[in-house]
């Protein structure tokens, strides 16, 4: 599989692309993501026998690139934004404009989807809340802990076909009492989704957040690949 970085608008992206692809598949990472981005690779060929295309691309700023609304912090001191509207923008008017261009996403004859961990796990959801460009969501480990995040997709209909859901064991015993209630968060997501007619998935792992985020967001992207591919 070829791997190159190149800058598409004012992000920095790397690709990882094989011959003759049938889905892309859209990331957005931090500097961890990055790190264990060959990993996570290598682990979704070991997964699944379909060719693909993977393009990650950064986040500069986590807690407002990521999210739709506005928050009070959680964690630490800084609140959450609402830029995920430009975020989004940026994969559906530049960074996918850009790749066709470049002969690395034909959409006739790929799938797309959209997948990632944590704040990115939470964005790739909501994408499928406003967009029907993904054929599927990883949403791995997502922070679905979001103030009204529930009550969000609560009200909505996502126009995806699958939404992979998984979280680790763990997750739901940490000690701020807000990120404490992603255990049940994530039940009342994979209920509505089952309702609502998604093909979708809710995969527990071992460990708590921090764990094993390459392998983690790897089976996501292959359990939807897999689970369209079925004849």
């Amino acid at each position: 599989m070829n791997k190159e970085t190149i800058r598409i608008g004012d992000r920095v992206c790397t690709i990882y692309r094989s011959e003759m692809p049938k889905y892309l598949l859209v990331q957005p990472i931090d500097e961890h993501d990055l790190e264990v981005l060959d990993t996570e690779v290598e682990t979704i060929q070991t997964l699944t026998r379909t060719p693909f295309t993977l393009v990650a691309f950064e986040i500069k700023d986590w807690q407002s690139e990521l999210t739709p609304w506005a928050a009070p912090a959680v964690f630490g001191k800084i609140p959450f934004g609402d830029k995920a509207f430009e975020t989004l923008a940026f994969v559906e008017d530049v960074l996918i404009p850009n790749l066709e261009q470049r002969r690395l996403y034909y959409k006739d004859s790929m799938r797309c989807l959209l997948g990632g961990y944590s704040l990115a796990g939470l964005f790739a959801l909501w994408a499928s809340y406003q967009s029907s460009r993904f054929d599927g969501i990883a949403a791995v480990s997502p922070s679905v802990w979001f103030p009204q995040w529930i009550a969000y997709a609560e009200m909505h209909q996502p126009s995806t076909s699958a939404v992979y859901l998984s979280l680790g064991d763990k997750e739901e015993k940490a000690r701020n009492p807000v990120m404490a209630q992603v255990g049940n968060c994530i039940r009342k997501q994979h209920e509505l989704l089952s309702e609502q007619g998604i093909s979708t998935i809710l995969e527990w792992n071992p460990g708590n957040h921090f764990q094993h985020s390459d392998e983690r967001t790897a089976k996501g992207f292959a359990w939807i690949i897999n689970q369209l591919s079925q004849p």
